[in-house]
């Protein structure tokens, strides 16, 4: 176990509140820690912490669970993005995270247009869905 491994159940459960951990909180403690953001969400699973306020609206939130919606249009431009970036049919987090860096868009922006296009997002980069 690396040194900064040791920690992570720490910084998990001085983190989370009332036994959650919001999605953008366990992206900062992967990156504070330099680990891999799926040991974060695995850490937090061993310890019963849930994982909620995913950052493309895709789960823990109260209370229907997801809060992104579809979009009304999609631009040619994100409907390609999202299209040179599929595997199996379905669009990495990761990547939806690329693309709105890329694009100078908002996270929801790429889930909301996921939507629209009827394509899932998955796998999770904190391993919960």
């Amino acid at each position: 176990m690396e040194k900064d491994d040791a920690r992570l159940p720490q910084q998990v459960a001085e983190r989370a509140k009332d036994g959650e951990l919001p999605c953008a909180v366990a992206f900062e403690i992967a990156n504070q820690l330099n680990t891999a953001p799926a040991a974060v969400g695995a850490c937090a699973d061993e310890i019963k912490i849930r994982l909620v306020k995913c950052q493309l609206g895709l789960f823990g939130y109260s209370p229907d669970k997801k809060i992104v919606k579809a979009r009304p249009e999609v631009s040619d431009t994100l409907r390609r993005a999202i299209g040179e970036n599929l595997e199996n049919g379905k669009l990495p987090c990761q990547r939806a995270f690329a693309i709105a860096s890329d694009l100078g868009l908002c996270k929801m922006d790429i889930s909301g247009a996921c939507e629209t296009l009827g394509i899932k997002i998955k796998p999770c980069q904190l391993g919960a869905f």
